[in-house]
């Protein structure tokens, strides 16, 4: 296997000798590295996960010539929380009860991600990276805390959750579409400008290593494809049932929702073929995952939203539809093509990147993640460890096939995941001794990570 250490050692000797603009021989960098990252992509909602509605032909293709998970969990099962995990690489939980759900937008405006938290973009730019991110950030609706304030270099999108697809209009009726730190409306829809960006972020960076972070809105609501008009305006609320959009009265947005995850294909498509036009293809890894699972039903009677395939339960619950999503790893040359079962989250990538990047482990930042290089490049296994999720009062652990639900105040649930994926088989009063231990885990890290009547 090619040394990394070696890489990172002759990199920083050649930018030492030249004025600081040299171009580094492809041969001799880093590599680069590009997450993509939808909204409420359901574990069912790709072709190459089971979907037979959604024609997705790019991300299929990832999947054919990557590494497919099939047990890759985001660290939340909203927005906010699996967000500042990815960038931080460490459990959100110990930002404060805010980011374990979504940042509201009504009465957490004025709050952000803490800037002593350092993202993943930062520690790369210390590797002598460059950050972009475009799209949906959700860590903090306005300046300073904004991704140019965490060590992104430039930045075009929503500071929000849940803006419209063309207004760009956030809930709240407010002007959403930023370009650092500078409210800069543009024209189009959401995945076909964030696609822009992402494009001519490659493209004006071909010749150093870079971080790529192209976070979607779609599939979120509201629920527009690309051919629709925006209906939010300026100034006014939506904070009722309007926030999803329009539709006919049987209240199915089914065909938005596959024009969404269409059009999140297509962007895909882009990036690839950028990243392949510029020569970089052999020299960058692709991450392609959601921040959550996919709605099923929703209040007011939605339904046949999204799928999670098999799995039990949907976007806001810590069942496996919740937090069990499609991620694909592409690298041409250095990923083997195919499939792997082990667990890992959406915090481990921090890790990864840093050692991939040769920036050492970097004790300091105290990750909670682990690095997935083993699993990428060698075949090989994370070490065994248990996974904690929780939600305020929803939570679970995961333990190799083991699965504890312990919602507070109410009876945990155990399952078993490698026979029963569904979640449909409680096994709480066979295995007393499993629930007591995992219970004791549970509490363990609750203590450890953010006391509830206190948080760290």
């Amino acid at each position: 296997m090619r040394s990394y250490s070696s890489v990172i050692a002759a990199f920083v000797l050649v930018l030492m000798a030249g004025s600081g603009c040299a171009v580094v021989p492809e041969s001799e960098r880093p590599p680069n590295f590009v997450v993509i990252l939808a909204d409420d992509l359901g574990y069912g909602d790709v072709g190459s996960y089971g979907s037979v509605r959604n024609e997705t032909p790019h991300i299929d293709q990832l999947a054919l010539e990557g590494l497919r998970f099939t047990d890759f969990h985001s660290n939340g099962p909203m927005c906010t929380p699996t967000r500042a995990a990815l960038l931080t690489g460490r459990y959100q939980n110990r930002l404060g009860p805010e980011f374990e759900g979504a940042l509201s937008g009504q009465d957490m405006y004025d709050l952000g991600m803490p800037h002593e938290s350092e993202t993943i973009a930062e520690a790369l730019t210390e590797a002598g990276y460059v950050s972009g991110a475009y799209g949906k950030w959700h860590l903090g609706y306005k300046p300073p805390f904004l991704p140019t304030s965490q060590g992104f270099a430039e930045s075009w999108g929503l500071g929000s959750g849940d803006g419209d697809h063309h207004s760009h209009v956030d809930r709240s009726g407010r002007a959403d579409w930023w370009h650092n730190d500078r409210l800069e409306m543009e024209e189009g829809y959401s995945v076909d400008l964030i696609t822009d960006h992402a494009v001519d972020f490659i493209d004006h960076n071909s010749e150093k290593p870079f971080f790529l972070y192209v976070a979607h809105l779609a599939i979120h609501f509201p629920w527009q494809g690309p051919g629709d008009e925006g209906y939010r305006e300026e100034g006014q609320g939506y904070h009722n049932l309007t926030k999803l959009g329009y539709f006919e009265e049987d209240k199915d947005p089914s065909g938005k929702v596959k024009e969404m995850v269409e059009a999140v294909d297509g962007s895909v498509g882009r990036i690839v073929a950028s990243v392949k036009a510029n020569g970089l293809a052999e020299n960058t890894l692709i991450i392609f995952t959601s921040d959550n699972g996919g709605y099923l039903t929703y209040e007011g009677g939605y339904h046949n939203i999204s799928s999670n395939g098999p799995l039990r339960g949907q976007k806001t619950e810590v069942y496996e539809g919740g937090i069990r999503v499609p991620a694909v790893a592409w690298w041409p040359g250095r990923i083997e093509p195919g499939v792997t079962d082990e667990i890992v989250a959406s915090f481990d990538l921090y890790p990864t990147f840093l050692e991939l990047a040769g920036a050492g482990e970097r004790s300091d930042l105290e990750l909670d993640g682990e690095s997935l290089v083993p699993v990428l490049l060698e075949g090989g296994a994370v070490r065994p460890r248990t996974l904690f999720w929780r939600m305020r009062e929803r939570r679970a652990v995961r333990q190799g096939p083991w699965k504890l639900i312990a919602p507070a105040g109410k009876a945990p649930e155990l399952y078993h995941l490698a026979d029963d994926i569904g979640e449909s088989s409680d096994l709480s009063t066979e295995r007393p001794e499993m629930v007591e231990q995992l219970v004791r885990e549970l509490e363990a890290w609750e203590a450890e990570v953010a006391p509830r009547n206190g948080m760290r």
